[in-house]
């Protein structure tokens, strides 16, 4: 770990001297040219007053005009270098021939080449090719009094090179360049610590693998992960949880109460609703929500698909009413059978006749009842069985007088099977609470027109006002109206009935009454 901290921090401080290197380039770079350019125009103005105060010597125009007096143009030349400050000074003739100059191979030939007008009479100062470097140099004519141009006066300078060019700016560069470079070495050293706490000491290949270890991960695991930012906005989702939650592939970034999500999804998303394994039913599925709050960043939210064990657990419980079925109807033939030895035994068999009669009477005529109306072979024997189950519990269960259904498909079937048995069943649960003595009833009434409407009446108390429309949407958390459980039944009623296109509601008229209708033909998503 020391050893990886240490190399990110070298990297780091690299690229951090790196760019202080170019930022004190730049600097130095525009200071040495706003160094030259200052130069130019002020050394530029000085050669050309020296120039021309040695043009207008008279000794210089008299030794320029006399071919045989022309060795003293040295003297005048040197002095005038060395009291100016000059790096040089020439002067030729009248065709541009040195006569004096501080390089003796300079003297016979003509001056450099330049853009110079001072052969036409006219001071010039500009750049001149000197020893083989540019000079800033100054060029004045020498005139006569009879007005001729009889020689040249040329001044120049050098111009500074780099350190020079730096000493001499006039905002002290090397100041500004060592106190810069002691600030940014000092920054980069706190960046690169930063930097390391903030990345756990981790090497920039290693920050990049993690990342593609995560995504592997998000998109790998069977559970839904979905993570939200404090406004509820998602930051991240992988496959599993998009197909949970029939979201698109372009929801990252959407605001959770954006999405086409019921309230009892958004609730728990959101964390307006907590708590641990919360249900939420989403287009067929059932889903088992679990949000963590981050602080400082939002949440994060995994989600499992209970689908398969709600099916599971269906299957079961009609395993387990159809043990109840039998245990009850051999209960019932227990009693029976015991009544009908009594009677043998008392001699009483008139008696016995008659008992037989009736008990064979009443079987017969429920299931004749049954199959002559309803020739949906599921739902019949749905209600065959839930009959000897409702008997045990002291419940009638019977027929509304009008009620009729045809033959309908499997798939509509099973869904009404579901439907009718989860709203039998929560009927059941509902007259638990009544006294023994009392009237106990199931009414059960099914019709079929362009959908079938299956109605279910019990006696029982009803369900309170203020949670008529929260049966069918929390799940395993709605109350019913005396503090029984509805459990997951409803919730799955509503979902089937929606699913198909239908719908179920639920009203109080002396006992509740739901009332479920399922399309023949309808949307299947």
């Amino acid at each position: 770990m020391l050893r990886v901290q240490g190399s990110l921090s070298r990297q780091l401080l690299g690229w951090q001297l790196l760019i202080i290197v170019l930022l004190l380039a730049s600097i130095a770079v525009f200071s040495v040219a706003q160094t030259d350019s200052a130069f130019r125009a002020t050394e530029g103005r000085k050669m050309l007053s020296v120039a021309e105060d040695l043009a207008a010597t008279s000794g210089v125009r008299v030794s320029l005009a006399d071919p045989y007096r022309r060795d003293a143009l040295p003297i005048f030349a040197e002095s005038t270098r060395n009291l100016s400050g000059a790096d040089y000074v020439i002067i030729t003739d009248s065709h541009g021939i040195v006569l004096t100059s501080p390089d003796p191979a300079q003297r016979g030939q003509p001056l450099p080449p330049s853009e110079s007008t001072a052969l036409t009479g006219r001071s010039w100062v500009g750049e001149m090719t000197v020893d083989g470097s540019e000079s800033l140099v100054a060029q004045v004519p020498v005139i006569s009094n009879d007005a001729r141009i009889i020689g040249v006066v040329a001044a120049g300078r050098n111009p500074p090179d780099l350190l020079q060019g730096l000493r001499q700016a006039p905002e002290n560069p090397l100041s500004l360049l060592a106190f810069a470079t002691v600030l940014g070495i000092a920054g980069s050293v706190l960046l690169a610590r930063r930097v390391k706490r903030q990345t756990l000491g981790l090497e920039p290949q290693e920050i990049t693998r993690l990342v593609e270890h995560r995504e592997a991960l998000l998109h790998g695991v069977r559970e839904g992960v979905l993570g939200v930012d404090e406004q509820n906005r998602i930051t991240l989702v992988n496959d599993q949880a998009r197909r949970l939650l029939s979201l698109t592939s372009d929801c990252v970034g959407s605001n959770i109460d954006s999405l086409d999500l019921n309230d009892r999804a958004r609730d728990v998303l959101t964390g307006r609703t907590d708590g641990v394994d919360q249900i939420v039913l989403r287009r067929g599925k059932v889903v088992v929500l679990n949000r963590m709050p981050i602080s400082s960043v939002g949440a994060v939210v995994t989600m499992r698909d209970r689908t398969e064990l709600v099916h599971l657990q269906r299957e079961l419980a009609v395993h387990r009413d159809t043990t109840d079925t039998l245990r009850a109807q051999a209960h019932e033939f227990s009693n029976r059978l015991h009544i009908i030895s009594g009677l043998i035994e008392l001699g009483e068999y008139d008696e016995l006749q008659r008992y037989v009669h009736r008990i064979s009477h009443t079987r017969e005529q429920w299931h004749a009842e049954v199959t002559a109306r309803i020739h949906d072979t599921a739902t019949a024997a749905l209600l065959i069985a839930k009959a000897s189950l409702a008997a045990e519990r002291g419940v009638g269960l019977r027929l509304h007088e009008g009620g009729y259904l045809p033959e309908i498909d499997e798939e509509l079937s099973a869904d009404l099977a579901t439907v009718l048995g989860n709203l039998i069943d929560n009927a059941l649960d509902a007259l638990e609470g009544a006294s023994v003595g009392a009237d106990r009833w199931i009414e059960i009434d099914l019709r079929c027109t362009d959908e079938v409407t299956a109605v279910v009446r019990d006696s029982g108390p009803g369900v309170a006002a203020e949670i008529v429309e929260e049966v069918f949407l929390h799940g395993f958390t709605t109350k019913a109206a005396r503090g029984g459980e509805r459990g997951l039944g409803l919730a799955l009623t509503r979902q089937i009935c929606h699913r198909r296109g239908g719908s179920v509601e639920v009203h109080n008229a002396h006992g509740a009454v739901f009332t479920a209708r399922l399309p023949l033909e309808g949307p299947r998503a």
